[in-house]
């Protein structure tokens, strides 16, 4: 494998093991693929790392305190700068360092990271993969917060080593998308929501596991968020980062309002019950039959995409397309 261009292969490794933190062992091991009414998918409740089927936790140390300049001692002349007629010389006030993420390695072998808790660029290189710096961060929206979902698109193409952050995010909302997936759940998408505010995870991701996770969204634009959307790293500040906008717009309750998202079961009992042609088309009258018959037929999908439509429960959000004039 190679981390991108002009960089050597990884070495050899062995997949880091951290008794008690395998996803599994934390509740996390359904991914929505394989069971598509599970839909986002469990996230975690803290930010933490993602490496070969574990979670380790992440917490950001604070950064040093500033130690302010010496008081200039009363009475004496105060420098002046070179510059005829120029101000007073005041030096620059001091500006507090960076906090930075700490990684808890304690459940794994002290070997691996070299103690128990280590910054989580040392234990990134120890992984052999890119540190933060070389890292693109992307909200994710809806089941890439699920570490299952992650470690499932990465499987086989890139080792799954991923930092995956909390973020404050202002002017967005989740809703639901106006089409159905593959595997037969309607999934999320970014609905620009002026003077909302949300939690939502980050996932910082190399160039192979950017390209990988791409390469799973055919359905979405990457983009950066508009003007109106502000993401901040508790500890650490303002983020700038990319999200995948949905192609096909998000779905409407009758007055035009977003619906948000909720758990796939309720969100398809809720489209089901609104509508009586959904029901014809698709001949589900429960979440399960929806699942079902979809995930099997690409055309029905396509049909319930146009049929939405048609109802005209769709709202477009051209904001958040790439080309579009008032997209970043």
């Amino acid at each position: 494998m190679h981390h991108g261009s002009g960089r050597s292969p990884d070495p050899v490794f062995r997949p880091v093991t951290a008794p008690g933190r395998e996803l599994r062992a934390l509740g996390y091991a359904e991914d929505p693929i394989a069971r598509p009414l599970t839909y986002p998918g469990r996230r975690p409740p803290g930010s933490g790392l993602l490496v070969d089927g574990c979670f380790l936790d992440l917490r950001v140390t604070p950064p040093p305190p500033v130690t302010p300049p010496p008081a200039r001692p009363r009475g004496r002349p105060v420098p002046v700068a070179a510059d005829a007629g120029a101000s007073p010389a005041t030096p620059p006030a001091p500006q507090p360092p960076p906090g930075h993420w700490v990684l808890d390695a304690s459940a794994v072998p002290p070997h691996v990271f070299g103690g128990a808790e280590v910054p989580l660029d040392e234990a990134l290189r120890a992984c052999g993969r890119p540190v933060m710096a070389d890292r693109r961060p992307v909200l994710a929206v809806g089941s890439n917060a699920s570490p299952a979902q992650i470690a499932r698109k990465l499987a086989g193409r890139t080792r799954p080593v991923v930092p995956m952050t909390y973020a404050h995010v202002s002017g967005l909302t989740t809703g639901a998308s106006a089409h159905v997936s593959r595997p037969g759940y309607v999934p999320a998408v970014p609905v620009l929501a002026p003077g909302a505010s949300t939690e939502l995870l980050v996932l910082w991701l190399d160039d192979e596991q950017l390209t990988a996770v791409d390469r799973t969204e055919p359905n979405y634009h990457r983009v950066r968020p508009p003007a109106p959307v502000t993401v901040a790293l508790p500890g650490l500040g303002p983020l700038g980062c990319h999200l995948y906008a949905g192609r096909h717009g998000c779905l409407t309750d009758a007055g035009g309002v977003p619906i948000r998202l909720a758990g796939q079961p309720d969100l398809l009992a809720g489209l089901l019950a609104a509508s009586p042609r959904l029901v014809r088309l698709t001949g589900a009258r429960t979440p399960e039959e929806f699942v079902a018959r979809t995930r099997a037929d690409a055309r029905l999908r396509d049909d319930v995409r146009r049929l939405w439509r048609q109802e005209g429960i769709v709202l477009d959000q051209p904001e958040l397309v790439p080309g579009h004039p008032t997209a970043p």
